[in-house]
């Protein structure tokens, strides 16, 4: 029975990842037909637009991306990993950015990600027990500095990094139900660090930056269950957030 719950879980993985690969096959071509645009901005003598863009103090725009978000374990004692089935979900928000200076940029990016992982727990023979579904909504509040080279045409390469802090509103925390009830909880606030790059291009009429970012927690974010020796938390040391953003920033 054992070997049929992880099966399912292999199964639902490989349907995962035709999912996955379809969205990115969207994405290239959706990216694809936009380039014939873009190239254009790599022109050793482009026709500048938006030359005033970044001068004003203050500026603003929105966000709208998909994410990948994972679990990272650390074990009390050496056991089989729990496995994690991750899943593609939708981040969208908006930005508000501080110019300090010609390269950097403070920047306040409130948003919402919704994200759906599934885990696979070893020595259970029902597929009830063995598998938790963790669903997570976070309202994000990151701050990140920028740091952007000259601009070269109409384009602009950056880093950026920071710190934020997210609300899970799927945590579960407060619930009085755990594991042995199917529950699986964690805690509402998360602290994480953020660090990523991407490309400024500067079209006709506004600014558009693809991105790619990591977002790695920073504290445990794991509600044990009531009995210490719970088969599901009992030898997990910490859990923490591990997350892949992939954004297109409008301003």
């Amino acid at each position: 029975m054992a070997v049929k719950v992880f099966y399912n879980i292999y199964k639902n993985k490989l349907s995962l990842n035709y999912t996955r690969n379809a969205l990115f096959f969207s994405l290239f071509i959706g990216l694809f037909f936009i380039s014939s645009n873009l190239s254009a901005q790599f022109n050793e003598r482009p026709v500048l637009n938006l030359e005033t863009e970044d001068e004003p103090l203050l500026n603003w725009g929105y966000y709208l991306g998909f994410n990948q978000y994972d679990f990272k374990f650390s074990y009390i004692n050496n056991a089989p990993d729990i496995l994690v089935e991750k899943s593609i979900g939708f981040n969208v928000g908006l930005i508000g950015e501080l110019r300090l200076n010609n390269h950097l940029d403070l920047r306040f990016e409130p948003g919402l990600s919704y994200t759906s992982r599934n885990l696979g727990f070893t020595g259970f023979t029902e597929e009830r027990d063995a598998i938790r579904e963790v669903k997570s909504t976070y309202i994000n509040f990151p701050l990140l500095l920028k740091a952007s080279t000259k601009r070269l045409g109409n384009w602009k390469p950056y880093l950026v990094g920071g710190v934020s802090t997210s609300m899970n509103l799927g945590s579960n925390e407060t619930s009085l139900d755990d594991n042995s009830a199917g529950t699986f909880r964690m805690k509402k606030s998360v602290y994480n660090y953020e660090i990523g790059f991407g490309i400024d291009f500067y079209l006709e009429y506004f600014k558009f930056s693809p991105s790619i970012r990591g977002v790695f927690a920073l504290t445990d974010e794991l509600v044990k269950d009531v009995d210490p020796n719970s088969p599901w938390t009992g030898n997990i040391d910490m859990m923490q957030t591990r997350g892949l953003f992939i954004n297109f920033t409008f301003e």
